[in-house]
């Protein structure tokens, strides 16, 4: 009678819960964060794109956008980083295929991709300055200067990201932090290239259209 009651309750004994299994992956708790970095990044950047609808009309004199813009160097600019974007996703590739030559060889052309297009916007930004079209000109080339601001010391940052994890891939190999870690950063830049398709339609051709 014991033995028999004994399996008895063991069979109506209630499965472990979740958290009686133990905390979830590192690799889970990692994607969960880095995702809800990337949206809080995004809700920024929505906020600064509506500042800037408000105020694009707002130049009290000054020039607007169809007279600063330079079309030609909008659209190496586009080049560069949706190029880059696509070498990044090659990257990816060459990190699920652990071919370490591929990985530094692709990550090389981002990483000069991504460092053409900020030298472009670097360039931009002193044309305008020395043509007196600073941040405190007008409302507009505040909201200008601090929404394209913000995606390019983005892309800065992005930059300095993929040289450390180069150094770290060339002394721990594709260890399973670093793999972590280049995937995150690949969702990262991926976002910043949508980011600057939308920046590239809403500040510059529609400014040029005006």
């Amino acid at each position: 009678m014991s033995v028999a009651a004994t399996r008895d309750e063991v069979r109506n004994e209630a499965p472990p819960s979740r958290s009686d299994a133990g905390p979830a992956p590192k690799r889970i708790v990692v994607a969960y964060g880095f995702w809800i970095f990337i949206l809080s990044d995004i809700v920024m950047f929505s906020a600064l794109f509506a500042a800037y609808a408000v105020l694009v009309r707002a130049t009290a004199g000054g020039p607007t956008g169809a007279e600063l813009f330079n079309q030609v160097t909008l659209a190496i600019q586009t080049a560069c980083l949706l190029a880059s974007s696509y070498t990044c996703g090659l990257m990816s590739l060459a990190i699920n295929s652990r071919r370490r030559i591929g990985t530094y060889y692709l990550a090389a052309i981002t990483f000069v991709l991504g460092a053409a297009f900020l030298a472009l916007e670097i360039r931009e930004f002193a044309g305008m300055i020395a043509r007196g079209a600073t941040p405190q000109r007008s409302a507009f080339l505040s909201a200008f200067f601090t929404l394209v601001g913000a995606h390019g010391l983005h892309v800065a940052a992005g930059l300095i990201w993929l040289a450390l994890l180069m150094a770290h891939v060339a002394i721990k190999d594709f260890a399973a932090n670093v793999e972590r870690r280049l995937r995150c950063f690949a969702l990262y830049w991926h976002a910043l290239d949508i980011i600057w398709v939308w920046l590239f339609t809403v500040v510059y051709l529609m400014g040029l259209l005006q």
